[in-house]
């Protein structure tokens, strides 16, 4: 009797440990999409913050990334739900007049993006090797091609969490080498500021981490896995770990957001610099903390343009082959338009581009002037019985969602009107 409570005992604390490592089978879409909100765009918001405004803007970053955690989360929550990314939702839901005119504008937004991480690969090339511009973003666009059409997303999945390995561990070494004011940081995340003339920075900065073309990859992303089940049971639990998933995945992007605003502010704004281009911001952390921060600095800024121009390809794929009711997969002609559609526009406005830097941060600004159209229809769908059944929104989760939605279109106007 002994013997049999004891193998009971170790089953359950067996099943128990089994079950807390149910977690890490979940990680995966959410970095995926993290990786979007840490690209070149937003390297370039974040040093313009830093080294105009010092700490300031760090409230900026804890805001969207707040919002970005209630919007992905919800919108995860419609690809599991109904099986369908957003842009399959609203093709088949939302009428045609109101779908149509905001799918095309989300393909002009990841054109937007494309043109940032190929820009910023781009750069991290001439950096590291003095190759020209426009010959780093052929590679780069080239590279992200052979990526995207070669293979699954497991793969990529893998290589991107990589990626942001890398990315994170860089900007944790630099930390160390500058001297941070931790009280005046620790105030400046948590209590907002609009300086006389940062609202552009401040709405870069938003459509930085808070993007568009997001919100579609992570309703497409969970249809890798296979998560939507068919019972009630196998649903719940899909929500809560991919739950789990999005919040451990936006803290890192939020901490690795922050670290860029710290570095800059406490490098340039402390010296009187204005940071101009990402190459100036390597240059100058050269002599400011020694060889290998501007090694480190451009080898993360490579690997934060390959790895988001891969999922702005994918989300690309994915929005225009939502326009005609069809899921992503690399080998349809309709995802494959969709992601040549995006990199090689993209490709083709840099050989135009006199600016890379202004370029990186105009096109972030362009990602939140889309995104309040992208939230509403969002909203609209995940609050729908019709779509969502017994799994829409709640009416709290509702006005939280159109509030979201609501602040991101009155910095809009406030930017429009200055």
């Amino acid at each position: 009797m002994l013997k049999k409570l004891l193998n009971e005992l170790k089953r359950k604390d067996h099943q128990r440990y089994l079950g807390g490592l149910d977690f890490f089978k979940y990680i995966g879409p959410g970095l995926l999409v993290t990786v979007g909100f840490i690209d070149p765009g937003n390297w370039a918001s974040n040093f313009a913050a830093g080294s105009d405004f010092g700490y300031t803007l760090l409230w900026v970053v804890t805001l969207s990334t707040v919002m970005l955690i209630v919007l992905q989360h919800n919108v995860a929550h419609l690809g599991i739900v109904t099986g369908l990314c957003l842009s399959e939702a609203a093709h088949r839901y939302a009428p045609r007049w109101i779908a149509r005119p905001i799918l095309g504008s989300a393909v002009l937004a990841s054109i937007s993006t494309s043109l940032a991480e190929i820009l910023g690969g781009a750069i991290a090339l001439q950096m590291l090797v003095g190759m020209p511009i426009v010959w780093g973003a052929l590679l780069t666009t080239v590279l992200v091609v052979v990526l995207l059409f070669t293979n699954s997303y497991r793969r990529i999945e893998r290589g991107i969490i990589g990626f942001v390995s890398v990315i994170g561990l860089s900007f944790l070494y630099e930390l160390f080498l500058v001297d941070i004011d931790w009280p005046l940081a620790a105030r400046s995340w948590v209590v907002p500021s609009i300086p006389q003339g940062s609202l552009l920075i401040i709405m870069s900065v938003l459509g930085a981490v808070v993007m568009p073309h997001n919100l579609f990859l992570h309703s497409e992303v969970v249809q890798s896995r296979e998560y939507n089940k068919g019972d009630d049971r196998s649903i719940r639990r899909l929500l809560k770990y991919e739950f789990y998933d999005t919040l451990f995945s936006m803290g890192v992007g939020w901490a690795i957001n922050s670290a860029m605003i710290l570095l800059a502010a406490s490098t340039f704004f402390a010296q009187g610099v204005q940071v101009e281009e990402l190459q100036q911001a390597k240059s100058l952390l050269d002599p400011l903390l020694g060889n290998q921060a501007g090694t480190i600095f451009a080898l993360a800024l490579l690997m934060a343009g390959l790895s988001s121009t891969v999922t702005s390809g994918m989300a690309a794929g994915s929005i225009f082959a939502g326009m005609f009711g069809e899921p992503y997969h690399i080998k349809d002609i309709h995802s494959r338009v969709g992601v040549l559609l995006s990199l090689g526009v993209a490709l083709l406005v840099i050989f135009f581009i006199n600016d890379p830097f202004q370029g990186l941060i105009i096109s972030q600004m362009v990602l939140s002037v889309q995104l309040p159209f992208t939230v509403f229809l969002q909203v609209g769908l995940t609050s729908s019985r019709r779509v969502m059944g017994e799994y829409a929104n709640s009416r709290w989760s509702t006005f939280v969602l159109y509030t979201i939605a609501a602040v991101v279109s009155v910095l809009n106007l406030m930017l429009l009107f200055s």
